[in-house]
């Protein structure tokens, strides 16, 4: 298990040494799209990490396609020209590599073809020979689906293509690789430890790969696909003890219509969203996560009452029915991981608990205000990384997960799922605002995570409003609202917090890298 802050004086973990892991594969075979996923994961684990992107250093130095000589790309007999820029490229991308291992990094993704055995058995050595160990991370694929996908969706939308018609950006990226097929030199012997990927996941080759370090990359990889999905998160509703953990309170009135409003807001913004790319709703699932908290998991209930309201209609009343909002239910009754499944083409519906996903124990805390908490036990304060080590599982099947997701959740277990999909480091966890009310929609990408956030509502429970008769801000909510707060993210007062929409590190379509 891992979590960030795990690393030693020397910053590297677990004295893994340097890695360098070089791709290698043709275009549009998904090596940029692992590389940053990869990446993000390591920084996660506390791993001092980083992209050297060869595409990126050739068009900042170069610029995009149309500036560089027509004989760029091919692999054939070249100009002078051509192959004095391409050198330079070369150069300057291993010079970004050895600037960072140099100053302090462990290791270093290089994305790039590498298509040739000479031309990455040379660069290999280079760094043999300096005590760096080099994994070959080789990228298959044999679906023309993915690699259609993978034009379309991310190859001519890069700067490359920048206001080509998308119909012969295609045609000229195909040439590409066509071009580069013709060279392309597998990886068919066991010089270098390698892992070789078929398409995206499909299947998983090793070779020769020791060490924790490179067994977690390789635990990693076997969990990663690159299917396009959203992921939405929200707060779970307000309960009627909202102050104590031990309680387990059921959702008040207010969190019941809460989570009414939740439901027709996500699908709502989830049906415009997947038209908008051309995609049916009604042919997809959506996957709702959730602790295994009353106020949480009952967020989720609409859903399937209106999945359920679906098959009805189609005609299928033996369909699975919710227990109705009864805030006298039994906590026995409840204890077990629910799991309902509800298909129909109107609201294709899954809702998982998952006790991973259960927000920090207050413990001794529980009950005391936040004046209390921080004056009796100041020592207790910080507690993300207890938070992060429990959410590890769950961030690997938040890679694994092929469907449209919701997360229902806490504060804090937001604030760090969030911080792990954009790629933020631990000490910056604090800083995530998402209040109660706010939707935050967030799609991965090649290139990083495009991220929008929606508010939908101002009722009793929402944080930040100084008149409680208007929006029901919640005095002595001390354990969704200060029990996961650290050391210097804020004051505990009564000064309005900012919604997420006026968080600069989350505002509408922003893409993180």
């Amino acid at each position: 298990m891992v979590a960030p802050l795990y690393t030693t004086a020397s910053g590297l973990l677990f004295h893994a040494g340097k890695i360098l892991v070089m791709t290698v594969g043709l275009p549009a075979r998904g090596k940029t799209h692992i590389s940053r996923a990869l990446e993000r994961y390591l920084r996660w684990m506390g791993v001092k990490t980083q992209v050297v992107s060869l595409g990126d250093y050739r068009r900042k130095i170069l610029g995009a396609t149309k500036k560089v000589p027509p004989d760029y790309f091919t692999l054939g007999d070249k100009s002078s020209e051509t192959q004095e820029l391409r050198r330079k490229v070369a150069a300057g991308c291993e010079k970004l590599i050895w600037d960072f291992f140099e100053g302090g990094g462990q290791v270093v993704i290089y994305d790039a073809n590498n298509g040739t055995k000479a031309a990455r058995n040379a660069l290999a050595e280079k760094f043999d020979k300096a005590g760096i160990h080099v994994v070959l991370l080789e990228t298959l694929c044999d679906n023309k689906e993915i690699i259609e996908t993978n034009i379309r969706s991310v190859k001519i939308s890069s700067p490359d293509y920048r206001g080509w018609d998308p119909d012969k950006a295609v045609e000229d990226y195909y040439m590409r690789i066509r071009d580069h097929e013709k060279y392309y030199e597998t990886i068919d012997d066991k010089t270098w430890p390698f892992i070789k990927i078929l398409n995206v996941g499909e299947k998983i080759m090793l070779n020769n790969i020791q060490g924790y370090l490179q067994s977690r990359i390789v635990f990693f990889l076997m969990n990663i696909h690159n299917r396009f999905r959203m992921i939405y998160f929200a707060r779970s509703g307000q309960s009627l003890i909202e102050h104590s953990y031990k309680a387990d309170s059921d959702l008040s009135p207010a969190g019941w219509e809460y989570a009414e409003r939740l439901k027709d807001f996500v699908l709502e913004r989830r049906a415009k969203s997947l038209k908008e790319r051309g995609l049916n709703p009604a042919e997809r699932k959506l996957v709702i996560w959730t602790s295994t908290h009353r106020r949480a998991h009952h967020t989720a209930w609409p859903f399937l009452a209106s999945a359920q309201a679906s098959n009805v209609a189609e005609g299928h009343p033996e369909a699975h029915r919710p227990p109705a909002s009864d805030s006298s239910t039994s906590v026995e009754s409840l204890s077990q991981p629910m799991v309902s499944k509800v298909n129909s083409p109107a609201l294709n519906v899954k809702v998982v608990e998952k006790p991973q996903m259960l927000e920090i124990n207050p413990g001794i805390w529980d009950g005391l205000s936040p004046e209390q908490a921080k004056k009796y036990y100041p020592e207790d304060w910080e507690r993300y990384h207890d938070l992060s080590v429990g959410l590890d599982p769950v961030l690997i099947e938040l890679e694994k997960e092929q469907e449209d997701l919701l997360i229902i959740g806490h504060a804090s277990v937001i604030r760090c799922m969030l911080a792990y999909l954009i790629g933020l480091p631990a000490s910056e966890i604090p800083a995530i605002e998402i209040a109660r009310g706010d939707l935050l929609e967030v799609v991965p990408a090649s290139y990083g995570v495009h991220s929008q956030a929606f508010h939908f509502w101002d009722g009793p429970g929402r944080r930040g409003s100084l008149d409680p008769d208007v929006t029901g801000k919640d005095n002595i909510n001390f354990y969704e609202n200060y029990a996961e707060d650290t050391k210097g993210k804020r004051k505990v007062d009564d000064t309005p917090e900012p919604s997420l929409e006026k968080t600069p590190a989350l505002s509408n379509s922003v893409l993180f890298m």
